[in-house]
């Protein structure tokens, strides 16, 4: 480890240990003072009155939202009502889009652009039903709560905000609202998500262990970006932070497995690590002039983060984080039961007395092609009948035009969202309190209870048809 500066460590932790423990806001992050409700109108299987039509306005149409732009404009019972970004041609480029995919449906979207607080005027403008924030981190919560304020629904990019105060905000909005604040976590909605969510509904592998769950992916390429996406932003999180900065793609679909927050199990606590931060220096000396801007910032995030939860039922869940580390991206997507264990980055089962037709015995995997009887048998309803239109609208295989199929559908019929605001913020949560525990040397972190203890009245996620 030649790179690795143990001085330069050491003082790295303490001061943001010291950091830290001198932030108010992270001290008291479990508090109750964070929370003011006195309505206390539980979200948890919330139910808005139906929508004919849902009017959407988007705030933010880089490269996300724009995506989301077109597949919500290609959706029956959609307007696109208004589009906010700060660059006039993003804006012109997502209305052109709309207009296209829509068949001429969308014809009178208002456009705001070249200031960075428009966004405001457009919520009180045009008067959305829904509102979609495809933005950089910190100012999800922001915009997520004032969209609340306007009397609009929110479905916001991920993670749904950077601390625990903004989390609490959201969560108290949304019930003095009544308007769903959902967190879009699109990667409940792959194909292999959905199977596994139905095989752990029917308890093929039994009772429910252990999870490992992950982001990695190398966007150490995000850095040549210095004028517009997310290089412009993103990078700067990793010179300031030091944990799990990105945990929901993995640690959603398992959640969701575990039945956490809804009825059966609960988060509890979280103990995190993270390797010494090497690699986005030497990419930043390798990659740049002496004088360049990344050269001049030290990038204090570990390359690698690892934190380990704990449930009210003893079970644990790995989620690891690394952004930064030449090696294959994946998502790891584990769950092991007491009869099986279903993994992902490949697709593969093992099962006690083996997959009928692939496997003898729970030693060996089955895989790829060895697994297309089970897909036949335990194929999730709702892929069997989204999946084609989906995989051939596109976005991350089709997840994500699912998830906004999903949204729309849940809107028009007026039944509960498939995740709650207190997921998105239980899962969100685990940033900020890794952050605390890697710098107090992964001492044990509690998760505050968002729901306040209402989460064991809230229906497991349904296998919807």
């Amino acid at each position: 480890m030649k790179n690795f500066d143990r001085r330069k460590f050491l003082k790295t932790s303490l001061l943001s240990a010291a950091t830290i423990s001198s932030s108010s806001i992270i001290q008291n992050a479990c508090s109750k003072d964070y929370f003011v409700n006195s309505e206390e109108n539980y979200m948890g299987d919330f139910a808005a009155p139906k929508l004919e039509k849902v009017r959407i306005a988007i705030i933010g149409v880089g490269g996300r939202g724009h995506a989301h732009a077109k597949q919500l404009a290609s959706i029956k019972g959609t307007e696109i009502v208004g589009i906010s970004d700060l660059h006039e041609d993003l804006v012109n480029r997502s209305v052109s889009s709309c207009i296209e995919e829509g068949n001429g449906r969308h014809q009178n979207i208002a456009k705001y652009f070249g200031d960075e607080n428009l966004w405001k005027k457009m919520l009180k403008k045009v008067k959305p039903d829904a509102v979609i924030i495809a933005t950089n981190w910190n100012n999800h919560a922001q915009m997520t709560i004032e969209s609340m304020k306007q009397r609009a629904h929110a479905f916001v990019e991920v993670p749904i905000a950077v601390t625990m105060k903004e989390m609490w905000e959201i969560v108290n909005t949304s019930e003095q609202t009544q308007k769903h604040c959902m967190m879009m976590e699109n990667v409940n909605y792959g194909r292999e998500e959905l199977l596994y969510l139905n095989l752990c509904r029917k308890e093929v592998i039994g009772d429910l262990l252990h999870a490992e769950a992950a982001y990695i992916h190398d966007l150490r390429d995000q850095m040549d970006d210095q004028k517009r996406g997310e290089g412009v932003w993103r990078p700067y999180h990793l010179a300031k932070r030091n944990g799990n900065l990105y945990p929901t793609h993995g640690l959603g679909p398992v959640a969701q497995y575990m039945n956490l927050s809804r009825s059966e199990d609960q988060f509890n606590t979280i103990v995190s690590y993270s390797t010494p931060a090497i690699g986005r220096n030497l990419y930043a000396r390798k990659n740049y002039s002496k004088d360049h801007l990344w050269n001049s910032t030290d990038f204090i995030g570990g390359d690698l983060n690892t934190s380990i939860i704990k449930t009210n039922l003893g079970r644990t869940i790995m989620v690891q984080w690394d952004e930064t580390s030449p090696r294959p991206y994946s998502r790891l997507n584990l769950i092991q039961g007491t009869k099986g264990t279903l993994a992902g980055f490949p697709t593969r089962v093992a099962l006690q007395g083996g997959v009928p037709g692939a496997t003898e015995n729970h030693n060996s995997w089955a895989e790829g092609q060895q697994l297309e009887a089970l897909y036949e048998q335990y194929e999730h309803p709702m892929y069997k009948r989204l999946g084609a239109l989906a995989k051939k609208m596109g976005g991350h295989g089709g997840m994500d035009f699912m998830m906004l199929y999903r949204m729309v559908e849940c809107l028009r019929e007026g039944i509960p969202l498939d995740q709650n605001v207190y997921e998105g913020c239980f899962w969100s949560a685990v940033s900020p309190l890794s952050e605390i525990s890697v710098a107090q040397g992964g001492y044990p972190q509690k998760f505050p209870d968002f729901t306040r203890g209402k989460w064991k009245t809230t229906k497991p996620l349904a296998i919807i048809n």
